[in-house]
């Protein structure tokens, strides 16, 4: 089979690249250029898709002996994700981009491009597994490797595209097997960090990286009564949560800590209320798609369980489609959920689908 390895430079992709040419496919190591900033350098763990990541994935591809190419990716990723990134802020959202990097770019832009020219399959290093079950339908279960596990980020993978992916690093128990196996590979990323934050944003202050793109309009703070308690020099880079840096002026009644609860970019108000209004009992959204096999019966809640963060928890939950939203009731609230977050919904460990939340219900009403 002709496999086209996505190769970011890091320990996990190298390890899959080196297992599927093992396997005996004729592969051919793609690394994505993503930044138009050649001079863009990796700093510790922070960033990727650097030139320093290029370099380490062709000398990846040099030791398994396989052809190597660098595709530029800049502008579909500064479309399809860093410019969805800055829509949502403004509209008061809290996106992930790295869902958007693995739908749009992933397992769209580069898997198109990939078919297009002869390969059968994409082969990255996420921990996640590809399942057929007895009817030869392909479905998407969690990694052995739970603190490693990234299915989260891959349920918006349809049926198709799992037909054309592997992971081979899925039945792996752990990232430290994953590194000891570099190393006996003699692959130089064996002991390299591992990349976290947003990748375009590698200090990790989104606030601040916003102001560039997203001009500051200041609006008020309101409490749940309606009252100005303090007011902002911009909506956006506040997220439903947060505590620090509101710098009200009103101390609330019970002397407790207020949180933020709403953004509303339309009035540039944001709205802040108690802890416990931060308790979600119903999320829903209207862009939802499921992962391999949709279920036979839908419109009837069924149950499941539901992750609404890449390293969250699941709680138990119900779901159906409603008038064209998939609507997810929690049996166990959750607290500080967004609108512009995915919820990605499980059976066990198998991922059955995903919805971008465009709204959310609180256990405690929101009256302004």
């Amino acid at each position: 089979m002709k496999v086209l390895a996505a190769m970011s430079g890091g320990v996990d992709s190298a390890v899959a690249a080196a297992r599927a040419v093992e396997a005996g496919h004729e592969v051919v190591g793609v690394h994505l250029a993503l930044s138009r900033m050649p001079g863009t350098l990796r700093t510790g763990s922070r960033g990727c898709c650097t030139i320093e990541d290029s370099m380490d994935a062709q000398r990846a591809a040099n030791k398994l002996g396989i052809p190597f190419y660098v595709w530029d990716f800049s502008e579909r990723f500064k479309l399809d994700v860093v410019d969805d990134f800055v829509a949502e802020y403004q509209a008061g959202r809290t996106p992930n981009p790295c869902m958007r990097c693995n739908e749009r770019i992933k397992f769209a832009a580069l898997l198109e491009k990939g078919l297009a020219l002869g390969f059968d399959a994409v082969c990255t290093g996420h921990y996640a597994s590809i399942i057929e079950d007895q009817l030869g339908n392909l479905e998407l279960h969690r990694s052995l490797a739970m603190a490693k596990d990234q299915s989260y980020v891959l349920g918006v993978l349809t049926q198709e595209q799992l037909r054309h992916s592997m992971f081979p690093l899925g039945a792996t128990a752990s990232k430290e097997l994953i590194r000891q196996e570099a190393a006996e590979r003699g692959l130089s990323v064996a002991n390299k960090p591992d990349s976290y934050d947003i990748c375009f944003i590698p200090e990790g202050d989104t606030r601040e990286w916003l102001r560039e793109f997203v001009p500051s309009e200041p609006g008020k703070i309101i409490d749940t009564e309606g009252n100005e308690v303090g007011t902002h020099d911009g909506h956006v880079g506040f997220t439903i949560g947060q505590r620090k840096g509101l710098r009200l002026g009103r101390p609330a009644k019970d002397g407790k800590p207020r949180y933020v609860l709403e953004i509303r970019p339309k009035t540039k108000e944001v709205i802040v209320g108690p802890e416990e209004a931060l308790q979600i009992t119903q999320l829903a959204g209207s862009r939802y798609s499921w992962c391999g096999l949709a279920p036979k019966e839908t419109a009837e809640f069924f149950d499941c369980e539901v992750q609404v963060r890449a390293h969250g928890d699941t709680v138990p939950a119900r779901a159906a489609v409603v008038d064209g939203e998939l609507v997810i009731e929690l049996t166990q609230p959750l607290y500080g959920v967004a609108p512009g977050q995915t919820a990605v919904i499980y059976l066990g460990t198998r991922v059955l689908g995903q919805t971008t939340i465009d709204r959310t219900v609180s256990a405690v009403a929101i009256n302004v």
